[in-house]
């Protein structure tokens, strides 16, 4: 069973290892999915999108990820959640993908964050 059935392929980002804004905010809404920021400890306590559980990039452990939904990194603007994604995949995760945007673009988007 394909996890991202659900999102679709080009996910609106370069590739299909991204997801759009739209299928990561409808993903949240249906709780279809677990987002993961990636950004340090400090950062996430600022603000981070709602549900996010925090697994910081400088001591990132895929085989530490949860199992059983789709998987969406986030960092501030993807160039970490990118890096997870590579680690998560090289690990054998089919189930990861990453939201480009970032906490910045979430929020550029109106979206709301969480403390």
């Amino acid at each position: 069973m394909n996890l991202f059935g659900m999102f679709s392929k080009s996910g609106g980002g370069a590739n299909a290892n991204e997801i759009s804004h739209e299928d990561l905010a409808a993903a949240i809404k249906s709780k279809s999915c677990q987002v993961v920021d990636v950004r340090e400890p400090n950062e996430y306590a600022a603000g981070h999108v709602p549900g996010a559980i925090n697994q910081p990039l400088s001591s990132f452990n895929p085989q530490h990820l949860p199992t059983g939904k789709p998987i969406i990194l986030v960092c501030k603007s993807g160039a970490r959640s990118a890096a997870a994604l590579s680690k998560a995949q090289a690990a054998g995760r089919a189930d990861v993908r990453h939201y480009a945007g970032g906490t910045m673009g979430w929020q550029a988007r109106g979206e709301a964050i969480e403390t």
